[in-house]
């Protein structure tokens, strides 16, 4: 065999594999209210960069940090950052401020934040301005449709309780709008903060001693975490509560509407994309939701002699019967 030939083809196969490494981008995730690879919403996200060419395990690579309390997030945003990857995708709006104390260079995706405005994190929807982009879901704004949506069923209801977790950069927002939005309707509503786990069924007692019937909860790892506790002191007191996400209808809940996340995180992927091809966060619009679902669990509803009026049926995107 000719030696120069062979060390020629040699130099070229290890420059093929240089080549092929290079081509892997490297993504994070970082959230503390999506914290496993098979959720939905992580699946749909891997669908969406799977639809602009990116596929995990091929071309991609996506370092997962999930964290099960709010104080591990800023050690697992800088592992993202000492691992240099490219984009940091961030789930929620702590995950968002973790990453974003933990790096003003690399690019951060929002996959959803309550309201990336006034939580601070863009200068404005139409022109970022700074390292951070992606989805926004106004979740404030929806706080009225949900009380509408439990006066169609409680037309007398005159006292509308809040639960909710003050110790997170959005719920405040969402605390403030709900507040306004049911003393707009006429209706008195009811703080019940819970910072721990065992004060859930000591608010939800407090709420029941005060004749409270209906429920704002507001959505937050938090909360999320203990949605199953939630959801059964609400019916244990016979209270009944509209949701933000679908994750509190699968916990047994009755109903919930809000921005489809799922299709939320799926978008979020058009932004890596522009990001990996050139694109500065800085110049990319931050998008709300177009998408919104109205799901109603009858059978639920049925089980514990709650009447849901025609009127909420027909609009129903899903209705479990």
């Amino acid at each position: 065999m000719d030696r120069r030939r062979f060390l020629c083809g040699c130099s070229l196969l290890a420059l093929s594999s240089v080549e092929v490494l290079a081509e892997i981008r490297r993504l994070g995730f970082i959230s503390s209210s999506t914290t496993t690879i098979g959720s939905p919403y992580l699946v749909a996200l891997r669908e969406g960069l799977e639809a602009r060419g990116y596929a995990e395990g091929q071309n991609l690579a996506i370092d997962y940090q999930f964290a099960h309390s709010t104080d591990q997030l800023p050690g697992m945003a800088h592992k993202l950052v000492q691992k240099r990857v490219e984009v940091i995708l961030a789930g929620g709006s702590e995950g968002i401020v973790a990453a974003r104390n933990a790096t003003t260079t690399i690019p951060i995706v929002m996959t959803n934040s309550g309201d990336a405005v006034r939580e601070g994190f863009a200068a404005s929807l139409a022109k970022p301005g700074g390292n951070i982009t992606g989805m926004t879901q106004i979740s404030p704004e929806l706080a009225g449709k949900r009380l509408e949506m439990l006066l169609e069923i409680f037309s007398d209801l005159q006292r509308v309780g809040i639960l909710w977790n003050p110790i997170h950069p959005n719920t405040p927002i969402t605390f403030q709008e709900a507040k306004a939005a049911t003393e707009k309707l006429g209706r008195l509503p009811l703080s019940f903060e819970v910072k721990a786990s065992e004060e859930i069924e000591k608010q939800l007692q407090k709420a029941a001693e005060q004749n409270v019937r209906g429920f704002l909860v507001i959505r937050d790892p938090f909360t999320l975490r203990n949605r199953v506790r939630i959801v059964n002191e609400l019916h244990r007191h016979s209270m009944l509560a509209v949701f933000e996400t679908a994750e509190w209808v699968d916990a047994g809940g009755v109903m919930y509407f809000g921005a489809d996340f799922a299709h939320m995180f799926r978008e979020s992927a058009t932004y890596v994309d522009r990001i990996l091809k050139g694109a500065s966060p800085a110049d990319l619009p931050i998008q709300q939701p177009t998408k919104f679902s109205l799901v109603i669990n009858a059978r639920v509803a049925h089980a514990r002699g709650i009447k849901i009026p025609q009127s909420l049926l027909v609009r129903a995107d899903h209705l479990i019967e």
